[in-house]
């Protein structure tokens, strides 16, 4: 299991909004664990989380890679996590 935080680049709300179906599809038609926005205190997105389930990081950067929203510029840095589930 991989983490791959994003963060998105200064203005890049509009970005996502026109990236939101193909990114979400993208999504569905993965082995996702967990995926969500980052939020500021305002609500507005400034980031996302997703944990994919895959056996390698080789694996998750090209999972990364391929997203739409990466492949849109959505992105200003991605960190890519090996992760292990505890609990939940």
């Amino acid at each position: 299991m991989y983490a791959i935080i994003c963060t998105d680049k200064e203005g890049g709300l509009e970005t996502r909004q026109a990236n939101r179906d193909k990114h979400l599809a993208y999504l569905d038609a993965a082995p996702i664990l967990l995926a969500g926005p980052f939020q500021d205190e305002t609500g507005a997105m400034i980031g996302s989380l997703i944990v994919v389930d895959v056996a390698s990081r080789a694996e998750a950067e090209d999972w990364a890679r391929n997203d739409p929203y990466a492949q849109a510029g959505l992105f200003q840095k991605v960190r890519i996590e090996k992760f292990k589930k505890v609990i939940g």
